[in-house]
This record gives C-alpha cells, sequence and structure tokens, in this order.
C-alpha cells in the first residue's frame, strides 16, 4: 500500500515536473485526447503517430522492421477501408480515429475495474475504490507519509469526482459512471467537477479565480533567469484577449470552462482532415495504401495504428 502511495505522489511531482507545455494542450479537455504531445508538425508528428494508432500498445513501430511495418499497416489500412472500394474516404478515416478513442477508453476503465472491484460482483464502491487506493487506515498510513496535505487532498477530491460521476448516489458506481470517473471529459454531467479540479490546480492564491500569474506559471516557470519562450508572450496574450472574456484581469469559472472544455471542437474530424492532408498526394480527397506508405513514417505518428502499436484485432468491431 505504501508503494501505491509513494507511486501516486511521483505521479504528480513528474506532471509538476513536466517541461512547459502550451496551455491549450496542457488544460483543454477532448472527448479522449488523441495524443499526449502537441500538435506541432515543426517538431515531429508525434501527436499524428498517436492520433492514427492508439496509445496503449506493446509493441511499437520502432521495433518492426520495415517489411513488418509495411504489412501491418496494410491490414489497418484494408480495415479502415470499409467499402472495399481501396480508398480511404475522410469519412471512413474519421471514423476509426473515433474507434481508436473508444476503445481506448474501454480499455482504459476495464485495466482498473480489474483493481477495484474487489468482491467481484460487477460494480465499484467508494470504499472498494478508498481503500484500494489509499489503504484501509488512511490516518496511520498518512501519517508516514512525508506530504500528509497532499493525499488528504487527492483523497478530498478522488471522493467528490466519484460522488458526482455516481448519479444515482448510492456510493456504488456501474461500469458507466466509473467511466464517468476516469474520463469526465467524455460526460456532459461532469464538466463542472473538471472545471472545479481545474480552478483548484492554478488558483494558488485561493481566491476563486485565476489571475495572469496564475495562468502563465501552471505552464512556465522560469529557471535561472533564463528568458521567456515566445510562447510564453503568446498564452499572455491569448489570456488578455480572449480566455478573459469580461476584461476583468482575472478567469473565473464560465471562463475556464469556455477555455478547457471547447465541447464544439471535433478533433477526430479536424485530424482526419489534417491527415489526408498531408498524405493524400494526388489531391483526390481520399487516401491509398501507396500513398499511405510513401509517407508511412508520418502515418506511423497517429491514432491509426495505435501509436505505433499497431494492433490489429480481427475480432475489434468497428
Amino acid at each position: 500500500m505504501m508503494m501505491l502511495l509513494k507511486s501516486l505522489a511521483s505521479l504528480c511531482l513528474l506532471a509538476a515536473a513536466a517541461f512547459a507545455v502550451p496551455a491549450q494542450e496542457k488544460r483543454i479537455h477532448h472527448q479522449t485526447d488523441l495524443s499526449d504531445h502537441a500538435h506541432n508538425d515543426v517538431h515531429g508528428f508525434q501527436y499524428d503517430h498517436e492520433a492514427f494508432l492508439g496509445k496503449e500498445e506493446a509493441k511499437t513501430f520502432d521495433q518492426l522492421t520495415p517489411e513488418e511495418s509495411k504489412d501491418k499497416l496494410a491490414k489497418i489500412v484494408d480495415r479502415i477501408d470499409m467499402d472495399k472500394d481501396g480508398h480511404v474516404s475522410h469519412a471512413e478515416l474519421h471514423y476509426w480515429i473515433k474507434h481508436r478513442q473508444r476503445r481506448y477508453i474501454a480499455e482504459n476503465v476495464n485495466k482498473h475495474w480489474k483493481d477495484y472491484d474487489q468482491n467481484q460482483d460487477g460494480k465499484i464502491g467508494w470504499e472498494e475504490y478508498k481503500n484500494t487506493t489509499y489503504g484501509y487506515y488512511l490516518d496511520e498510513v498518512f501519517d508516514d507519509i512525508e506530504d500528509k496535505a497532499t493525499y488528504k487532498s487527492m483523497l478530498t477530491r478522488d471522493e467528490r469526482r466519484f460522488k458526482t460521476a455516481d448519479r444515482d448516489g448510492d456510493r456504488i458506481a456501474t461500469r458507466e459512471e466509473f467511466t464517468a470517473f476516469l474520463h469526465p471529459e467524455e460526460f456532459d454531467y461532469m464538466r463542472d467537477v473538471i472545471v472545479q479540479e481545474t480552478m483548484e490546480d492554478i488558483d494558488k492564491n485561493g481566491d476563486g479565480k485565476i489571475d495572469i500569474a496564475e495562468y502563465i506559471g501552471d505552464m512556465f516557470t522560469s529557471e535561472d533567469g533564463d528568458g521567456e519562450p515566445d510562447w510564453v508572450q503568446t498564452e499572455k496574450k491569448h489570456f488578455l484577449e480572449f480566455r478573459d472574456a469580461n476584461k476583468d484581469g482575472y478567469l473565473d469559472a464560465d471562463e475556464v470552462a469556455h477555455w478547457v472544455l471547447p465541447g464544439e471542437v471535433d478533433h477526430a474530424d479536424n485530424e482526419a482532415k489534417h491527415l489526408i492532408h498531408e498524405t493524400d498526394t494526388d489531391k483526390d480527397g481520399r487516401l491509398t495504401l501507396s500513398e499511405m506508405l510513401n509517407k508511412i513514417h508520418y502515418i506511423m505518428t497517429s491514432t491509426i495504428t495505435d501509436y505505433g502499436g499497431m494492433r490489429v484485432d480481427e475480432h475489434d468491431e468497428l
């Protein structure tokens, strides 16, 4: 149990210490992130790699020989080409990327379900989750933890999110409710808790609003007198011109919601269009296997192939 708690602490510290990422990449909640990477083709195609392939696969593209890569890609393209006309249309590609998103969520929930459904009754009670994550004797365990306040805060936050996901209020999560707990961005009724958690993370002085210093501080901290990169100036401009809609110098909960939950944006659709634009050499608006093979290193950096994992499950329903 101590190992689990220490692992949770390490994850928090790693998240806090991660290199600076623009706010729109770090905080915005999409319907299941297509990638953990920034979408910036200048610095590589890892976003597209993860958007095309999928996240949680064991065998990465880098471990495959060129021939193995081509064979795997051919099988994937055959799956995407649902009408078997030899071309991948925008609609087929969009559907596939959405399918990868749904599959990632289901696999992630299944993986955690086994850990938390201790009595194997097909449901997860709050006590099951709490005891598995934090231990039966919370006060005694936390007394042995260096950052006791952090763990108590994590427990409070988890309980609040669990209660929000638990729509019937019986303190027992069905699979759908547990999915809402793990992936709140997928459920409209979880919007408020996402905004609240974001506010708590960034609002360091606890005044219930986010000023520009807190906004930038969530993304970037200067070390050893280093100057600010250009994107920090851009983000300051975004804060003043776009994020702070009422121009009072702060972000309130409504403004944070507009920032981190842009529900009208279909990122799978955008990624499908982007992949076709970059790969469609004859510009007919659809892709062939040969076009994908010609841009195989680009394709291998997207969701279509599970981010390089390239698993093809013939029984995987589309």
